[in-house]
């Protein structure tokens, strides 16, 4: 059987088409080839439209089918990963109501502090594991407050995984995965958050019909069927937010293990059996895709918005017409420190490391007569790297020491000097594998779909392609540590 994965990025759209009984990608494709826009309205907002997003993943899939390196009518199942913490909303025909709020928007940051307050801070952290943030819950909070009359129409709310699901297959559900990261779910009870929910005066019925990540989520329709070369009827077998899929695609699936990921965001997501939350709420838990009441696993994630966006900035504002790979060999001829050019990577929204300030992207120590646009390069992906360091550290406080992370081999991580830096300023060693998103979420679907007989079956034939170890760092470290003094101004 072959297997179909889609990953809804902030970006672009990929999919990957994996034949199930060797594990291996036969083809994969994304659509479109320039990054998409963010759509902001107001100075921290952030949106994009999910019917672009479906449009693109037609594209994509029929991208793929043009190579010709397999038979479309073998794809018997289909996964999908999406960005998390968006909101989509629908009226009762199913039609959008407004843009994607996204994950990277920062409107409802005051939204989650006053339910936080009013639900209070002791009864959130031990249910929902986590302050109401700026997550999905708060951003249709928002829309309640603030667009009464679009709120008014509101028939469903949707992560964007789900509306995707929804396009193939006419039928709208979600996970206890997808409600735990928009912030809907009470890990003690088990159930739909009474406290979010009266907060907000939200009524139950907005949540699509609940069911497993590994399950089916309703079957392709003759029309979609059509369009998209594919045999109607083939499940949706699989959806998942991005982390998690990444981690799953990593098979980082059990307690202790933890992966990384440095795309648009950098994220490291830590697994764990415990009702784990961050006093601060500086790091969040979430269901994780093997989540059971009966058998616990939570993914503990530090995200950090402004890292592969801040690289791509520099690189189009710098140097449009190189490519990435052009950029890296630049920063590699550059030592390390960056000749004192110190970044700050946060410029994209609020950032929940930071108790959820917005403090900006900043270049510190440039000296006009001595540092080019290479000390610029070096300066952004050590930047980033300290972001990482700094973020892992919030989870030492917490009790989680990773003796190795696992990432894939995509995005920074192809960057020598990115890996290098990450490694030497964290002091742990990385394993980096030949996967993305979209091949996890096809892996995912065959799970769901029974074709494998277990989750450790799917990735029996994992390997890492590359390992990095520390090797001394004690430069990394005086420059991290000016870096960080760099946080308290």
């Amino acid at each position: 059987m072959l297997l179909l994965g889609i990953d809804i990025g902030t970006s672009s759209i990929k999919v990957a088409v994996v034949d199930a009984s060797t594990q291996q990608c036969l083809a994969t494709a994304k659509y479109p080839d320039m990054e998409s826009p963010i759509i902001s309205p107001a100075p921290g907002w952030a949106e994009q439209a999910p019917d672009t997003w479906w449009d693109h993943v037609c594209k994509a899939i029929n991208r793929a089918h043009v190579m010709e390196s397999y038979d479309p009518k073998d794809i018997g199942a289909i996964g999908i990963a999406y960005q998390m913490h968006g909101l989509v909303v629908v009226d009762k025909e199913g039609e959008v109501l407004r843009n994607a709020i996204i994950w990277c928007d920062s409107r409802a940051v005051e939204t989650g502090e006053k339910a936080l307050e009013s639900i209070g801070k002791g009864r959130a952290l031990t249910h929902l594991l986590n302050s109401p943030g700026n997550f999905t819950a708060s951003k249709l909070g928002w829309v309640k407050a603030n667009e009464p009359a679009v709120y008014a129409r509101v028939h469903k709310a949707m992560l964007p995984g789900d509306y995707i699901a929804y396009r193939l297959t006419g039928e709208i559900t979600t996970s206890i995965s997808a409600l735990s990261e928009g912030i809907f779910w009470d890990f003690k009870e088990d159930k739909l958050s009474e406290d979010v929910f009266r907060y907000f005066g939200f009524d139950t019925t907005l949540i699509p019909e609940v069911r497993p990540v590994f399950a089916e989520h309703g079957a392709l329709s003759k029309k979609v069927a059509a369009g998209l070369q594919l045999k109607p009827g083939i499940p949706v077998t699989y959806k998942a937010g991005d982390q998690p899929n990444n981690a799953l695609s990593l098979n980082v699936l059990q307690p202790g293990e933890v992966a990384a990921t440095a795309g648009t965001s950098g994220v490291i997501y830590g697994v764990t059996d415990q009702l784990f939350y961050d006093v601060e709420s500086r790091v969040n838990t979430f269901a994780h895709v093997n989540y059971l009441p009966d058998a616990k696993r939570l993914g503990v994630l530090l995200c950090i918005n402004g890292t592969g966006i801040l690289n791509r900035w520099v690189r189009d504002q710098f140097a449009a017409k190189l490519s990435y790979e052009a950029v890296n060999r630049e920063a590699a001829s550059i030592p390390v420190g960056s000749g004192g050019v110190r970044i700050l990577p946060f410029g994209n929204g609020a950032e929940r490391m930071l108790g959820n300030r917005i403090p900006g992207a900043q270049i510190r120590g440039l000296d006009l007569n001595t540092h080019t646009r290479a000390h610029i390069f070096r300066a952004t992906q050590e930047g980033i790297a300290f972001s990482f360091r700094y973020g892992l550290d919030i989870l030492r406080e917490n009790g989680m020491n990773p003796s190795r992370i696992r990432a894939g081999m995509a995005n920074l991580f192809l960057s020598e000097v990115f890996t290098d830096a990450f490694v030497q300023t964290t002091g742990v060693p990385i394993d980096l594998y030949r996967n993305d998103g979209s091949v996890g979420a096809a892996l995912g679907a065959g799970i769901g779909a029974g074709v494998f007989a277990s989750e450790a079956e799917a990735f029996s034939h994992t390997t890492p392609v590359k390992q990095v170890t520390p090797s001394g760092g004690d430069a990394y470290e005086k420059a991290y540590q000016e870096w960080k003094h760099l946080l308290s101004y």
